[in-house]
């Protein structure tokens, strides 16, 4: 489900959404100083570069320590958000909410495994068991040094409490993520 990493790109909301919540938390001097060589993507941008969306990212870690992982979730967020307000058609949302819990969680993962090239880029992305629902993202492009992607963690979590699951929660680990019902 990857791509090469030279011809990778991601959804530009992996920045987009990460705008506003710099300027919120770091202010608009501190998040110009941040992304100053990164290339941003307008409003209406198309898949955008890979490796622009991980420098993005990685100056957040790099620049903001450990309110990094607070403000890529709350990025995550905001990308859930858009991905529900703009993406997941709502005649779709209104059958995965009436479903019994396991069969929308189902169709929502078959729906994010069909998305996944949106959001892993070069990364490779699969379900690796049902029980608990666990996802993997191999050479997750936007994760750091090893450490669990907060802003993936939150669009996973904000999508199945939104659609599944309201009280759901993920528990990241690596390139894993658990997505628990509470």
């Amino acid at each position: 489900m990857g791509a090469q990493s030279a011809e990778a790109r991601i959804g530009p909301n992996a920045i987009l959404q990460l705008l506003p919540v710099l300027d919120r938390l770091e202010g608009r001097p501190a998040r110009d100083r941040l992304l100053r060589d990164i290339a941003l993507p307008p409003a209406d941008a198309g898949m955008w570069p890979e490796a622009q969306c991980r420098a993005a990212h990685l100056a957040v870690w790099a620049g903001c320590g450990d309110r990094a992982p607070a403000i890529l979730a709350a990025a995550g967020q905001g990308t859930a958000d858009y991905i529900l307000a703009h993406r997941i058609p709502r005649p779709a949302q209104v059958l995965i909410r009436a479903l019994p819990a396991p069969l929308g969680a189902r169709l929502l993962t078959f729906a994010i495994t069909r998305h996944a090239w949106t959001f892993a880029g070069s990364g490779r992305f699969r379900v690796t068991s049902r029980l608990p629902l666990t996802f993997d993202i191999t050479a997750n492009p936007l994760a750091f040094q090893g450490k669990p992607c907060p802003w993936h963690a939150a669009v996973f979590a904000r999508l199945f409490q939104s659609l599944v699951w309201p009280a759901a929660r993920v528990e990241a680990e690596g390139s894993r993520f658990r997505i628990l019902p509470r």
